[in-house]
């Protein structure tokens, strides 16, 4: 958030938004802002308005709307410039995709931006599909998880229902001839753009409420200031514009317009002492008042990958012996799957043959034989791999299924898992269980989340089945299958339009606009940078549980920002009776009874408020920063605190702030 280029941005913009179409909605600062006008008006012109004031007076006085109103831009300029970023990425994305077309000259490099319908091209392993296309040649294994939250990779080939590509997805292993089925401005990626440009936060309701007392007692305050030159006059009193001025600047809540920036600043930074970086401090408010979370399945509650989860031996074979050979077979294997299942047989306490691995000949994974494995010294050949493909290669072999081989692959896949069968030459000696495994820890936290009120949603690429096994595992309230990233959009603006505030987790390209659209937009680490730059909170950790912590600070940053607010009222009320008297006890020698403070004059009792209202702000940032401590009580027994200790603390530090400065200014003036 505080990088150089964006901090120079907002700077820029916040001078920008001085354009009074854009200060008119909000109307306190346009008020600062007019009244900003006005004073340095007279600063130079001093009779512009009526019967002249010092000009270090009216600069004083401008100086400190300019401040105001800047700061206040300021903040906003920064959250907008966050907000711009969300489709940058995405944007950029799609730039930095690069195509292998197949032109009648020979195969040529051209930006994908260049490519239109029709266009052939050849992704190779480990290369990005330029663009959305179907397989019109060869065999591959792509990874979808990015754009789909399909954790599993996904067999493409051409004709079928399978040969449909996506662009900004991975070839895997081996190769295909994709051809392009959409032009510029229609492929995947656009539609995520659109997505995300048209996704937009609404305001929370204590941000809506606090908007209302503020404009509230900003116009009550300027009719008050507005109707005082016509009694003034009736009483042959009379009051320069800068003065009135000064006394609105006073009377308007621009103490609590100061601080609300900080207090959201303070609040972004509680929390990266939990690992999590918020770009707004309006997202940490939010988090205290959300009632659903909706969490992406891949890489969020689940790390993503599937790793091996159990051996499965069949009849005859015990569980050591397929765990040395499982082991044998993974050694070369690279991939998350084959290291977990290495892992997984040495914290089971077994022990394999690694030399027979190392002195064979690896046969790296390949679509068109879905296996890996070794070809040993001796001859013997160790096959790990898609169960009918196994079943396939033994047979060729001449040898033989297990008859319970079929009913074990079927309950794993009921269960939501992947099975992979293990052969030796013509034996087949088990299965590996793959599962997407729950991260440690998750339906403890969400059950503290429903404790708190919070109700979780899962929302994953996956099919109903291994949907609801894993959503049974991890303790979320309910679940959503088969989601595309308009489905998580419709889900969020439907809880938005029922009144509730919502938070979003996920890391994949394809949750940027459900991130945007959120209240609470919470990105892991381990995600994509669409998916960081669409949220305004990133987990360091990327733990979709850690809005618990989160969700204590905004409460704190709410308790905060209305206890400053109670004082800011407060001191209102305070200057108001203090200036008021001061100002006509010449005029109406009966109202020196209500000068209570003995103010010395007139200009000295506005001077003594003005720089009182300036030095209160200062003085109030410490615990702004620092925060009202967060204990839970009742909304009754907040309010009698809040109005106890700040509301009567208001009340007493202008009389005796003023006072005091009224004293040094007194003996100047």
């Amino acid at each position: 958030m505080f990088q150089g280029s964006l901090m120079r941005a907002a700077s820029i913009d916040a001078l920008r938004k001085f354009d009074p179409r854009q200060m008119v909605k909000n109307p306190m600062m346009f008020i600062c802002e007019v009244g900003f006008v006005i004073t340095l008006l007279l600063t130079f012109a001093p009779d512009a308005f009526g019967s002249p004031m010092p000009r270090w007076f009216n600069g004083t006085v401008s100086f400190i709307l300019f401040i105001t109103v800047w700061f206040a831009n300021f903040a906003e300029a920064l959250a907008e410039g966050r907000g711009k970023a969300q489709a940058d990425s995405l944007k950029q994305a799609k730039r930095d995709l690069w195509a292998n077309k197949i032109t009648e000259a020979g195969t040529v490099r051209v930006s994908s931006s260049e490519l239109r319908k029709g266009d052939v091209v050849i992704v190779r392993e480990g290369e990005t599909i330029p663009g959305d296309g179907e397989v019109i040649s060869g065999l591959a294994s792509v990874d979808e998880s990015a754009i789909t939250g399909e954790s599993a990779p996904v067999l493409k080939e051409a004709g079928g229902d399978f040969c449909s590509v996506t662009a900004g997805t991975k070839v895997i292993s081996d190769e295909i001839r994709v051809r392009i089925t959409s032009d510029p401005g229609e492929s995947f990626l656009d539609r995520m753009i659109s997505l995300v440009e048209g996704a937009q936060r609404k305001k929370t309701p204590n941000e809506l409420a606090l908007h209302t007392v503020l404009v509230s007692l900003t116009l009550i305050f300027l009719v008050v200031v507005v109707t005082l030159p016509i009694f003034s006059n009736y009483l042959q009193v009379e009051l320069n514009a800068g003065v009135l001025i000064a006394l609105l600047v006073c009377l308007i809540p621009t103490t609590i317009g100061g601080l609300l920036s900080a207090i959201g600043i303070a609040g972004m930074d509680r929390v990266t002492r939990f690992n999590v970086i918020a770009t707004s401090g309006k997202a940490v408010e939010a988090c205290g008042d959300i009632h659903t979370i909706i969490l992406d399945k891949t890489g969020t509650i689940t790390f993503g990958n599937r790793l091996a989860h159990e051996l499965i031996p069949v009849q005859g074979v015990s569980v050591n012996t397929l765990s040395e050979w499982a082991a044998v077979a993974s050694h070369h294997d690279e991939t998350p799957e084959g290291r977990s299942v290495v892992d997984w047989v040495s914290k089971a306490g077994i022990t394999y043959n690694a030399e027979l691995a190392v002195q064979g000949e690896f046969i790296p994974f390949k679509a068109e034989t879905r296996m890996s494995g070794v070809d040993l010294k001796d001859g013997r050949c160790v096959r790990k791999g898609a169960v009918d493909a196994v079943k396939r290669w033994v047979i060729a072999q001449g040898g033989t299924v297990p008859q319970d081989l079929d009913a074990n692959s079927n309950a794993i896949a009921s269960a939501g898992g992947t099975p992979l069968a293990v052969a030796v030459g013509r034996d087949i000696y088990g299965l590996i269980y793959l599962k997407d495994t729950v991260k440690p820890g998750m339906r403890e936290r969400f059950e503290q989340l429903r404790r708190m009120g919070i109700r979780t949603v899962m929302c994953t690429g996956d099919n109903p089945l291994t949907a609801a096994t894993i959503a049974r595992e991890a303790g979320v309230d309910d679940f959503i299958a088969e989601s595309k990233p308009e489905d998580k959009l419709a889900l969020i603006r439907k809880e938005q339009a029922e009144g509730k505030l919502v938070a979003m987790t996920g890391d994949g390209t394809n949750d940027a606009p459900a991130l945007a659209q959120a209240d609470v937009g919470i990105a892991m680490n381990s995600g994509t940078a669409a998916a960081k730059e669409a949220a305004n909170m990133v987990d360091l950790d990327s733990d979709p549980t850690k809005v618990i912590e989160v969700v204590s600070i905004g409460k704190q940053l709410l308790m905060t920002r209305g206890a400053l607010t109670t004082f800011s009222i407060a001191n209102d009320v305070a200057k108001y009776f203090a200036i008021i008297p001061a100002m006509f006890m010449i005029a109406i020698p009966q109202m020196s009874a209500l000068n209570i403070m003995d103010l010395h004059s007139p200009v000295s009792a506005i001077l003594s408020a003005l720089i009182f209202n300036a030095i209160i702000i200062p003085l109030l940032i410490p615990l702004a920063v620092k925060g009202v401590a967060y204990k839970p009580m009742s909304s009754a027994k907040l309010l009698q605190r809040n109005l106890f200790v700040y509301g009567l603390g208001g009340l007493i530090a202008p009389f005796v702030g003023i006072k005091l400065i009224d004293l040094i200014v007194g003996m100047l003036v």
